[in-house]
């Protein structure tokens, strides 16, 4: 276990510095410069130049990339261009937002497509199969921005049953009633993820309870809801864990449309503000954050297949 550790720790290093090159390289390819952005079309040449100057812009590539990753080591993403803040600050400050949605809304997927994918296993072909085959085809072609504005219009423009956007600090204010204004955005972003998982765990039951073993177990006398859940459920859970493991990663980091739609404080918004504005060092740093949350849940997903499994052994 401990040089599985161990390898998978060096892999994610690569995975993570090979992530912030690429970030690097792309951000260079980007058109306009953010002095051209924070000066306006006014600007003079001199202006945009010594701006640079002042940023470091004006410095060759190689020289930009070597500080850049001199800084990271040191802990330090860098200071964002427009706000003069610290990048870590910055993107500490909008996590909140984007984890609580991210968790609300994975609740959604796996309240969701868990027991629909389950149920749709146990009675394959009939017309409940078919018709969650259709909530669920439904679910993946419908636009969470969609979503998302329907529920506004129902659930906060005629019925006033919830907040239609923003979010207050639950941290901050220790009010967790807060987490109210969360409720239709998660549903919209978790609704439309839901899909793949009912459609992964209906696939994945199916295929186990056509196993010699979940016969024998009924054979046995044993109740329906101990063989699906202590049987099947279990023995299917792999794939189902990979999809949803995955699926909590894009819903804190890609949650990008609904957190805009709903004037939500995240993440996702901030890295729309900072794409328009050129401001590379907040770029960048989001990209190593949503790059680390990836490789880390790709290696917990890894652990937890042991704890699933145990025929599986990681030397």
């Amino acid at each position: 276990m401990l040089s599985f550790i161990a390898r998978r720790g060096l892999g994610m290093v690569l995975s993570t510095l090979l992530v912030v090159t690429i970030t690097f390289v792309f951000m260079q390819l980007i058109p306009g410069d953010p002095a051209s952005v924070l000066l306006g079309p006014n600007a003079t040449p001199e202006q945009i130049a010594n701006l640079k100057a002042t940023w470091g812009l004006d410095r060759p590539l190689p020289v930009q990339f070597a500080r850049y990753f001199v800084n990271l080591f040191q802990g330090n993403l860098g200071e964002s261009l427009f706000h003069r803040q610290p990048v870590l600050k910055m993107i500490g400050e909008r996590a909140e937002t984007s984890v609580f949605l991210g968790s609300m809304a994975l609740l959604v997927v796996a309240g969701l497509g868990i027991p629909a994918g389950i149920i749709a296993a146990i009675r394959p072909n009939s017309w409940l199969d078919n018709l969650l085959l259709l909530v669920a085809l439904a679910g993946a072609s419908i636009p969470s921005f969609w979503l998302g504005l329907m529920l506004m219009v129902v659930f906060a423009g005629k019925l006033h049953l919830l907040p239609s956007s923003g979010f207050t600090s639950v941290i901050a204010t220790g009010n967790i009633a807060n987490l109210k204004s969360l409720i239709l955005p998660a549903f919209s972003l978790g609704f439309v993820n839901a899909a793949l998982v009912a459609r992964t765990a209906r696939s994945s039951m199916l295929d186990v309870l056509r196993a010699d073993y979940i016969t024998t177990a009924k054979a046995k006398g044993l109740s329906q809801p101990v063989v699906i859940v202590k049987h099947a459920l279990r023995n299917a859970a792999i794939p189902i864990t990979t999809v949803i493991s995955f699926t909590f990663a894009s819903l804190v980091s890609g949650a990008v449309v609904t957190e805009n739609v709903f004037a939500l404080p995240g993440i996702g918004s901030l890295i729309v503000q900072s794409v328009l504005k050129r401001d590379y060092p907040v770029i960048q740093g989001i990209m190593l954050v949503v790059a680390v949350l990836y490789v880390l849940v790709n290696f917990f997903t890894d652990l937890t297949y042991a704890f699933l499994d145990p025929r599986i052994r990681y030397r």
